[in-house]
């Protein structure tokens, strides 16, 4: 118990505890969420569970992996991380494969989503530009490289069609600057060019209008744009404190569309109930407050803002979805990092989980060793004084 006690001390060893919580919770969510569906659509109840548990073992190997290198080390290959992201972006418009009327996958002996791997390369890269400068206090401007290459994978995302995802990846790029600081003129420039473009790009596609306009009265298109979000509400109130029982939910019966991806969230909240949900938001509370401590401690400023990026990544997009389901958001294709089902968000959520460890150790050895020796104790000895002398 003692030494169970000190591994929850270290913030490294917390955050890799706390995603095994969460890929527990979410591997039995998910089974429950898409046996329905897996045993009609596949004639095997199992066949989302399996696929699951597959995407699981190669994250684990990912996350111990990078857990062990040396995060320090992809700075060198970042130029490499870009040009097979950008290439295999541009692939999926000529190869990928279509569902949904979206063509967001590629087949190469598996199937994987490379959006997901834009959300690292685009942390990777602000990381790696900004920070050096962070470290040497110089000048920071939105008028450099990482800032065109997460508009140009945003761009080629959005064409895909996924304006959640391409939303992400530029925000994660742009997050990362506004922590270090930039010019107020360009700040303000900032704010005035991404008001102006999302309100381009929703009215751009009448589909995108009809969702926002679901948002704001999901009821008056319940049966059309709002369908999403009303059966989401219904099954989120029907959990009560405990929840109607793992399996028991409504919900996965047809009533809620993508009930083992995007819905998650919301089945899990009906069966397991509020006690449920709680419990999912205490982790993703833990997990942003240990991020944030690695952060802090990182060795260098390459490492404050990758860890920055890495936590914001697997939070932020958690409290998107999580407003999602609950109808204070619009309806976007933003999954709940290891509840959602999804082979790739969940190995690149691990991943990032391994890089989180991997920075906290380093950042732990350092202080460590700052830390000045103690000094010995000097040893005394004892006299009797008698009474003479």
């Amino acid at each position: 118990m003692r030494k169970l006690a000190e591994l929850w001390q270290n913030p490294a060893e917390a955050i890799f505890y706390i995603m095994l919580i969460l890929t527990a919770i979410g591997t039995v969510n998910i089974f429950s969420a898409s046996f329905v569906m897996a045993q009609q659509t596949y004639n095997n109840s199992y066949f989302f569970l399996h696929k699951h548990l597959i995407a699981i073992v190669i994250g684990m190997a990912l996350m111990i992996l990078a857990a062990r290198i040396d995060y320090r080390c992809w700075q060198k290959l970042i130029w490499l991380m870009v040009a097979a992201t950008i290439v295999l972006l541009i692939a999926v418009h000529f190869y990928g494969l279509t569902a949904n009327g979206a063509r967001r996958w590629l087949n190469i002996g598996i199937v994987f989503q490379p959006s997901e791997f834009a959300k690292l390369t685009a942390i990777f890269a602000a990381a790696t530009y900004l920070g050096p400068r962070l470290h040497a206090r110089h000048r920071i401007t939105l008028n450099s490289w990482p800032v065109l290459v997460s508009v140009i994978m945003g761009w080629l995302v959005l064409m895909q069609p996924d304006m959640g995802t391409a939303a992400v990846i530029v925000g994660l790029c742009l997050l990362l600057y506004l922590v270090v600081g930039i010019p107020h003129k360009q700040l303000l420039l900032l704010v005035c060019l991404g008001g102006i473009g999302m309100v381009y790009l929703v009215f751009a596609a009448a589909y995108r209008a009809e969702r926002i306009a679901a948002w704001l009265d999901p009821w008056a298109y319940q049966q059309t744009a709002g369908y999403q979000t009303v059966q989401s509400l219904l099954a989120i109130g029907s959990g009560g404190l405990l929840g109607t029982g793992l399996g028991k939910g409504a919900a996965k019966f047809h009533y809620l569309p993508e009930a083992h991806t995007d819905f998650a969230f919301s089945v899990l909240c009906q069966e397991m109930g509020f006690v449920g949900a709680a419990l999912v938001l205490l982790l993703l509370g833990a997990l942003a407050w240990q991020g944030t401590k690695v952060a802090l401690a990182a060795a260098d400023g390459f490492g404050k803002l990758l860890a920055i990026g890495l936590t914001v990544l697997v939070v932020g997009q958690a409290i998107g979805n999580i407003a999602m389901v609950s109808g204070l958001l619009p309806v976007t294709g933003v999954p709940l990092p290891f509840i959602s089902y999804g082979g790739t968000s969940l190995i690149v959520n691990m991943l990032a989980t391994g890089l989180l460890i991997n920075i906290g150790r380093r950042g732990a050895k350092q202080s460590m060793a700052k830390e000045p020796p103690p000094r010995p104790v000097r040893k005394t000895r004892l006299r009797l004084v008698t009474k003479n002398g």
